[in-house]
């Protein structure tokens, strides 16, 4: 079932443009859902209002939340300190009639922790209604764009410090069902909800397949934490690409080595795995390349 108390109200999705954003946008719309797409330069999304949205600058939050009782949170990327940038347009939000956040997180940042844990942490004390969601790392990002995906269609490498250890890596498409549901059931979830595909995978388990899809060799090549970190500090500042670095890390040591029934809890279906995901995505993405689809 779906809130019914104000069906003129928006959703407002920020980061409408993005991985998560884009997908929980489509979804809440196809359900019949006012949806305002929020982006730093109001993105054009098709049966959505579009709207200017810029985490530092306050003066776009008003057009923002105007006729707005719901709000997808994406967190600004790449910064150190989300929660500075963040509580005080959540503090606005509140006061602006917002009665439900849902706050996009990671599987590998508990409240309290690092980074958007502090946000995440606030969160029950902002809004009477709420869900974190914890994901783990996206099936998308060998698949999109991303590091790995273009490492793997420039080189057929994926680079991590990861190891041998396994990740419950899910869709995004599975994490956007799963946003629609906290988001627009009668009932907000008010927790946090650890999201992962239906396996466990390593590095090395996902060059394979990839390498299965496409029909070209794709390899995982181990890299120490600090080679992981001086790569990714060549493309974003130091302390994120520490965070990053330290997250593989983690990942090597079993810390992401799980699964979840929490898609199937809050949407009825099984969530999809990886080869389903790599045939959906990788196969239309090289036919476009090459100039088989219009």
């Amino acid at each position: 079932m779906t809130i019914t108390d104000d069906c003129s109200a928006a959703v407002l999705v920020v980061g409408a443009t993005g991985t998560t954003g884009s997908r929980t946008a489509a979804q809440l719309i196809a359900a019949g859902h006012r949806v305002k797409a929020a982006g730093r330069r109001a993105p054009a999304f098709p049966g959505a209002e579009p709207v200017r949205f810029d985490w530092y600058d306050p003066a776009t939050f008003g057009a923002a939340l105007d006729g707005t009782d719901r709000v997808y949170l994406v967190p600004p990327v790449g910064a150190p300190d989300p929660a500075a940038v963040m509580l005080p347009f959540l503090h606005r939000a509140r006061a602006a009639g917002v009665h439900r956040a849902v706050l996009l997180s990671s599987s590998a940042i508990p409240a309290g922790g690092p980074g958007v844990g502090a946000v995440h942490q606030a969160l029950p004390g902002l809004f009477g209604q709420w869900a974190v969601l914890r994901p783990s790392w996206f099936m998308q990002n060998f698949t999109g764009a991303h590091l790995h995906a273009d490492s793997i269609r420039e080189h057929g490498a994926i680079l991590t410090a990861a190891g041998a250890g396994r990740v419950g890596f899910v869709d995004a498409d599975d994490i956007a069902a799963v946003a629609v549901r906290a988001l627009t059931d009668d009932r907000a979830p008010n927790t946090d909800l650890v999201l992962t595909g239906p396996e466990a995978l390593s590095h090395d388990d996902i060059a394979s397949i990839v390498g299965d899809v496409t029909g070209r060799h794709v390899a995982h090549h181990h890299l120490t934490y600090d080679d992981m970190c001086d790569r990714l500090a060549a493309l974003m500042p130091q302390e994120f690409a520490a965070m990053l670095a330290g997250m593989d890390r983690a990942i090597a040591g079993g810390a992401e080595d799980r699964t979840t029934d929490t898609v199937q809890r809050l949407t009825g279906r099984p969530p999809h795995g990886f080869r389903v995901v790599a045939e959906r995505e990788l196969t239309v993405r090289a036919a476009t390349e090459t100039g088989l689809t219009r």
